[in-house]
């Protein structure tokens, strides 16, 4: 069946995906990333001739296959839930993608779930690229790794969202409008990590791409182990009223690094200057293996203590408009891209965000641009304006049929 240009929605995924459940029993990979188009088989094959990242050729090889080039994200976001609660499969996430330790009890079904590295915005083709070659090395080294064991097995290659996202075009008298607009992302797409105390909330945190690297070299995608599939630990969290932490810990996110803790410091005080409370991330700590310490100093990330806080880019570099600054040596080894930043540490009701004190403030550098033009205009006009006015004219004229007009000198 061809698929093109239709979007598949969750009920036809789940009929689709049907065969795959029919066998018993059946083991399933499950490869999973951040963000996937169709068009990246395309674009990054063509663009870049003999460096082609995509050698693997399981597709062709197997002896069915099915591609789907558009889902609809609802359906591809709980994928793994609609997994879980389709048999009585054996979970087992790969998170060090160490392939030679495996162990599949092929009396049971098995389901596999290996969390690829994803491609950010806030890389270069390049380094794209070399992600996505990485990723195929590691779906070709674990299918040849059960092909060679004799085990039979189906695969899943898919994403959390696409990332190309294709204009509509099908109301047409929206196309000036489409034409001057950006694209609108979904907001929340999966819902916040929340750390509870007893059945009260205490803290939100939700972030559309969560991500490191260590060193320049190792990248670190921890937006699906956070929000997604949510394997990590947040037993260490701490809330009270005036101070809050909140500690993420990982397991080998990647290779190299056995253990991972992030935490974000927050405090409640009193200011007299304003008669209220606010909230205030104070520092951000990064611990790796239990012995490297990393801290952050953190700039304009303060909010009403009712209130939460966002911000559209926050991270170490400097054009980000809530930075984090290394205050240690350790620090200057680490790069931290976090977009869509959302995080409330006090007073949350509802298990919801409170109104979002945003980083962003009113004069904005186009704001303060159009104000300086605006002033230069103003005054140029009014300069203008000002030598008309003192223009003046003669009081008496030549005539020139009679005798010549004498002006006297005191005149």
């Amino acid at each position: 069946a061809l698929h093109e240009g239709h979007i598949v929605s969750t009920q036809e995924l789940a009929v689709l995906l049907q065969p795959v459940f029919t066998p018993n029993p059946r083991n399933l990979v499950l490869f999973l990333q951040e963000t996937l188009s169709i068009d990246d088989f395309t674009y990054y094959t063509e663009s870049y001739g003999n460096k082609n990242p995509f050698q693997n050729e399981i597709l062709q090889s197997s002896p069915s296959s099915l591609v789907l080039p558009a889902v609809d994200c609802k359906a591809t976001r709980y994928l793994l839930s609609f997994l879980q609660e389709s048999g009585d499969w054996k979970l087992t996430n790969l998170t060090n993608l160490d392939v030679s330790q495996l162990e599949v009890n092929t009396s049971k079904p098995n389901l596999l779930v290996v969390q690829l590295q994803s491609f950010t915005s806030g890389l270069n083709e390049i380094s794209t690229l070399e992600a996505i070659a990485e990723n195929d090395r590691i779906i070709g080294r674990l299918t040849m790794d059960l092909q060679e064991r004799g085990i039979h097995f189906s695969v899943i290659y898919t994403a959390v969202r696409p990332s190309r996202i294709s204009r509509r075009t099908d109301v047409t008298w929206k196309l000036t409008r489409q034409l001057m607009a950006t694209e609108e992302e979904d907001n929340l797409s999966y819902p916040p990590l929340n750390v509870t105390t007893g059945n009260d909330t205490c803290i939100l945190f939700y972030a559309g791409n969560f991500s490191l690297k260590a060193n320049s070299s190792v990248f670190i995608d921890l937006t699906n182990a956070t929000f997604v599939t949510q394997n990590v630990d947040i037993s260490s969290s701490e809330c009270s009223d005036t101070n809050t932490t909140l500690s993420l810990k990982y397991t080998k996110p990647v290779n190299g690094i056995n253990s991972l803790e992030i935490r974000f410091l927050m405090t409640n005080k009193f200011y007299g200057g304003s008669a209220r409370n606010w909230s205030t991330l104070d520092s951000v700590e990064i611990v790796q293996d239990e012995e490297k310490f990393a801290k952050f100093n953190v700039s304009v990330i303060s909010a009403p203590a009712e209130y939460s806080f966002h911000c559209q880019l926050v991270g170490t570099s400097s054009l980000h408009p809530a930075r984090l600054i290394p205050s240690n040596n350790e620090a200057k080894n680490w790069d931290v891209f976090i977009s869509r930043f959302q995080m409330q540490g006090f007073n949350v009701e509802n298990n919801q965000f409170s109104y979002a004190s945003d980083c962003t403030g009113f004069f904005t550098p186009g704001i303060w641009m159009g104000l300086v033009t605006s002033i230069i205009l103003l005054w140029i006009l009014a300069y203008g304006v000002h030598m008309i006015m003192q223009l003046t004219t003669n009081s008496r004229f030549d005539d020139p049929k009679g005798p010549a007009l004498s002006v006297p000198q005191t005149e």
